[in-house]
């Protein structure tokens, strides 16, 4: 069903969206890509890049929850049934949470190596937990595990949009796509 007169996500809404999502691309490229952390690994090259773009990309993702907060909720949607409107928001908000808690677990580990945490190099960012942390070194591995977690988020993100798209025939993924 298309339908033209169903309000269209907002300019700041899709920048947001996608540079999140431009910004976990490029994340989850460099996480692949950057060498196995070990007991001496310093933090130069990749892994540098990784945690500036995490750091990023909880500033991001908590910048566009208060934008979302301060009165700029997601246009109408069209009503499906109650149990995936449940699904849809529950996924939305997991997002968000998974968004801000693996960046945050992974900044915990590195705080726990004594490794400085910054954007690019220009803004130092504060310890979240002291060197030697047993709970910073845990976070560590929880982060990793969390990286799968937050992929299968996604993929139930995209599957939502594609269902809309090809099966409810409505808006919702073009709203997000295109200046409608």
């Amino acid at each position: 069903m298309h339908t033209t007169n169903i309000p269209k996500y907002s300019a700041p809404a899709k920048f947001f969206h996608w540079v999140t999502v431009l910004l976990l691309v490029i994340q989850y490229t460099i996480g692949w890509l950057m060498p196995d952390i070990g007991r001496d690994t310093q933090p130069v090259g990749l892994i540098s890049w990784h945690l500036s773009i995490g750091a990023l990309i909880v500033l991001l993702v908590l910048a566009r929850f208060m934008w979302r907060w301060k009165q700029h909720p997601p246009p109408a949607q069209q009503m499906l049934s109650p149990l995936l409107n449940r699904i849809a928001r529950a996924t939305h908000w997991l997002l968000y949470l998974l968004l801000i808690a693996f960046p945050l677990m992974g900044w915990a580990n590195a705080s726990s190596r004594g490794w400085p945490v910054s954007l690019f190099g220009v803004l130092p960012l504060p310890a979240l937990s002291s060197k030697g942390s047993q709970l910073g070194h845990a976070l560590g591995d929880v982060h990793q595990l969390f990286a799968w977690v937050l992929i299968a988020m996604v993929a139930l993100h995209i599957a939502g949009a594609l269902y809309h798209h090809f099966i409810v025939k409505d808006d919702t993924l073009r709203r997000m796509l295109l200046n409608r």
